[in-house]
């Protein structure tokens, strides 16, 4: 890389001036030592670092499940929309996804039979409701004349003596009591409480249904339906954004699953560089929005320009050195400019 070249002659220009220094020249002085570009201002010297150019956004898309790729709806370089389908499963001897299209169009049926019987439930639940009121009142009714005085005829046998012996007379006579005993009303207290239970229940059911379907059944079936849709998207790739098909991987009749990458996108409307050797001696001379100049190296002609928009906080090491990511938003690029060609980024001096 060009880096390495300018590091070779840097330290060779170095070697000659200590040769020069030996031959017994005069020291130089502190004003010697200065650098020829120091104009005035106090300049930090520019970092340069090589990079790779990547577009704003891309992915790798696989599919959710497993079958036979049924079909492949677009091609490298082709534009593609958010939504579009870019590929499917779906052999004729796939169960698992017949098994899903069957599940899909029995949750789509069974929303559709709910909310078609939408208005005869409805009416139901009125019926249901009236049903239980009464119910309620005849318990509440019952509870509470247990706490008045009633009357009530009992059958009662007298022993009287006759001509023809000691005999049992039968004889109705006439008790009068307070209120009921404690077992009957705690008995029509628990019917009361479970009759009430009944229509608060009935209510409810009638309110979830005053403008259309049961609510409750409504959102259990469309979670039905969305799970369903899911299951068989799990065997479509869609574009989740604009873009290009940079690459596709397989092929109408092959067996895939989630673990074969099926294509590739990317979107090209602008583009980032990421630089790979940036040291830790070279990262404190470079900031968020420093200008930066780059060049691809099969582009020799085309100069591009950009901007730091991002220097990552975590580093990781490579050869030995210690190697932070600086990430640039480049400006307008060189339209023969692909995916991955190496660049050589010149970062503009910062001044002190």
């Amino acid at each position: 890389m060009k880096k390495s070249i300018y590091s070779m002659i840097i330290l060779t220009i170095l070697a000659v001036l200590v040769l020069i220094g030996c031959t017994g020249q005069q020291t130089p002085t502190a004003e010697d030592n200065v650098m020829s570009t120091n104009t005035g201002s106090n300049l930090i010297e520019g970092v340069i670092a090589e990079g790779h150019l990547e577009p704003v956004r891309d992915t790798t898309l696989s599919f959710q499940g497993v079958g036979t790729v049924a079909e492949v709806s677009v091609e490298t370089g082709d534009q593609v929309k958010e939504g579009d389908v870019l590929a499917r499963l779906g052999g004729s001897s796939d169960a698992a996804y017949a098994a899903a299209q069957l599940e899909l169009a029995s949750a789509q049926q069974a929303l559709k039979e709910l909310q078609d019987s939408a208005d005869e439930r409805r009416a139901q639940s009125l019926v249901a409701v009236d049903e239980a009121q009464e119910a309620y009142d005849k318990a509440v009714d019952y509870y509470e004349s247990l706490f008045e005085p009633y009357e009530y005829d009992e059958l009662v046998y007298i022993r009287k003596v006759t001509p023809f012996g000691i005999k049992r007379i039968p004889e109705i006579k006439t008790r009068k009591v307070e209120k009921g005993d404690d077992e009957s009303i705690a008995d029509a207290k628990e019917d009361m409480d479970l009759k009430l239970a009944q229509l608060e229940a009935a209510q409810r059911a009638a309110e979830r249904m005053k403008d259309g379907p049961d609510t409750d059944q409504l959102a259990l079936l469309q979670a039905r339906l969305d799970a369903a849709q899911a299951g068989v998207a799990a065997y479509a790739i869609t574009a989740p954004f604009d873009g290009f098909v940079m690459d596709i991987n397989v092929t109408e009749g092959e067996q895939v699953g989630p673990q074969t990458w099926v294509v590739k996108i990317a979107d090209t409307s602008s583009w980032n560089v990421e630089t790979s050797d940036v040291t830790e001696l070279e990262v404190i001379n470079v900031q968020e929005g420093q200008a930066v100049t780059f060049t691809a190296d099969a582009l020799p002609d085309a100069k591009m320009t950009g901007v730091v928009s991002e220097i990552s906080q975590a580093s990781y090491t490579q050869s030995g050195d210690v190697i932070y990511t600086v990430r640039i938003q480049a400006d307008e690029v060189d339209p023969r400019a692909r995916w991955g060609m190496t660049v050589e980024v010149v970062f503009e001096p910062l001044e002190n």
